[in-house]
């Protein structure tokens, strides 16, 4: 499988009991539905087949083949799950894609000026977040990071790759004309 046709949908969290269950944090819609992909593999090659699993709370407790005990359960801890784009469904509805979609598109205001590219999509557990990498001159280097909600975010265009931001006013991003303040002398 190569890695760029890899999709993240959980990441391995602590043990749970005494004989190697984990709780295990999906990113699918559905958290039980990470059951229905077929065997797991991490980014380093490493296949984690599913034996039996069950919702709880905020996670699913997950057993996987060959992990008997609390060490190896907790020897797994951060392990995060990939499967391949060509197992996911597809989908007919245009504003429906998956996060990993939305790195490397670029960022523009919404009167077309480059604020920079996505480089992440994180969920703090108030919502997602976009991570953008500044690349107006005064700000490269740096990261924004924006609600992922239509407000901030009204237009995706997957096939133009690009989307539009519209940072909330309680953000401030530096524009490619201003300069830095207090550099009077």
């Amino acid at each position: 499988m190569v890695a760029d046709d890899l999709i993240l949908i959980a990441r391995i969290g602590a043990p749970h009991g005494v004989k190697g269950a984990v709780r295990v944090k999906a990113f699918t819609g559905d958290p039980v539905a990470i059951g229905e992909y077929g065997p797991l593999v991490s980014k380093d090659g490493r296949v984690f087949a599913i034996s039996h699993l069950r919702p709880d709370k905020t996670v699913v407790i997950v057993s996987f083949a060959g992990v008997d005990d609390r060490d190896a359960a907790q020897a797994l801890n951060g392990t995060e799950l990939y499967v391949a784009r060509s197992a996911l469904p597809a989908s007919d509805d245009a504003d429906e894609f998956y996060h990993a979609d939305l790195i490397g598109l670029a960022a523009l205001t919404p009167d077309s000026k480059r604020l920079g590219t996505v480089i992440a999509v994180h969920d703090f557990g108030a919502g997602d977040m976009l991570e953008i990498e500044h690349e107006i001159e005064q700000a490269r280097g740096k990261t924004l990071l924006l609600p992922f909600t239509r407000a901030a975010v009204p237009e995706i265009d997957l096939a133009g790759g690009r989307l539009v931001v519209v940072p909330p006013p309680e953000v401030e991003v530096r524009g490619e004309t201003e300069t830095p303040q207090g550099d009077e002398q």
